[in-house]
C-alpha cells in the first residue's frame, strides 16, 4: 500500500516542488528586463501612460491633486505640476505603497514662485494607495484625492515600479 501511494505521490510532490522553487522569490518581484523611456501624464483625461520608443507602452487611469486644474503655483495648494520634468529618485518605504519622485519644482517652477513671493513646494510623488487601504483598488480614480502628487492602484504602482528607472523623463499636460 505504502509503495503504490509513493509511486503515484511521490512524483506529484516533487514535481510541486520544482515549481514553487521556480517562483519568483520577493527580491525578483520587480524584476523586469522592460523599461520604458519617458512618461506622459494628461492631467485632464486623468491618465499616464508610460512610453518605449516613442509607442504606447501601458495606460493608467490616475487620482489627482484636490485642486485638478492649473499647474502648481506653491506649497499647499493641492494641485498637480504641469511641465517637463524628471522621476529622480524612489522611495520603497513611502507612507504610500511605493512612491517615485518627481524632479519638482524645475528652474521655471522657482521662478515663478518668487515672482508671487511664494515657496514652489515639492514632494511630488507618483505613488499608490496609503498604507492600509490598498483594498479601494480602482475606486480611488474617482475622486482627486492628493496633496499634488498623482495615484494609481499598489498593483499598478507595482508595474510602474519595474518598468520606470531612475532618470526617466516625465511630462505632465493640462
Amino acid at each position: 500500500m505504502l509503495r503504490k501511494a509513493l509511486t503515484v505521490y511521490l512524483p506529484i510532490l516533487l514535481i510541486g516542488m520544482l515549481f514553487c522553487h521556480l517562483r519568483p522569490g520577493p527580491e525578483d518581484v520587480f524584476a523586469t528586463t522592460v523599461k520604458v523611456d519617458r512618461v506622459l501624464v494628461i492631467k485632464g483625461k486623468r491618465l499616464m501612460m508610460l512610453m518605449k520608443d516613442g509607442e504606447i507602452f501601458k495606460t493608467y487611469k490616475i487620482a489627482l491633486g484636490k485642486q485638478p486644474k492649473g499647474a502648481k503655483i506653491m506649497a499647499g495648494d493641492r494641485r498637480t505640476p504641469e511641465g517637463r520634468y524628471v522621476l529622480d529618485s524612489r522611495n520603497p518605504k513611502s507612507k504610500f505603497h511605493l512612491a517615485l519622485h518627481i524632479s519638482y519644482p524645475n528652474e521655471s517652477d522657482v521662478v515663478n514662485a518668487h515672482k508671487l513671493g511664494v515657496r514652489p513646494g515639492g514632494d511630488i510623488m507618483i505613488h499608490g494607495l496609503p498604507l492600509g487601504s490598498g483594498g479601494v483598488g480602482e475606486m480611488h480614480s474617482f475622486l482627486d484625492w492628493t496633496d499634488g502628487c498623482i495615484a494609481v492602484t499598489n498593483s499598478e504602482m507595482e508595474e510602474i515600479w519595474q518598468f520606470v528607472p531612475d532618470g526617466t523623463p516625465i511630462e505632465i499636460k493640462p
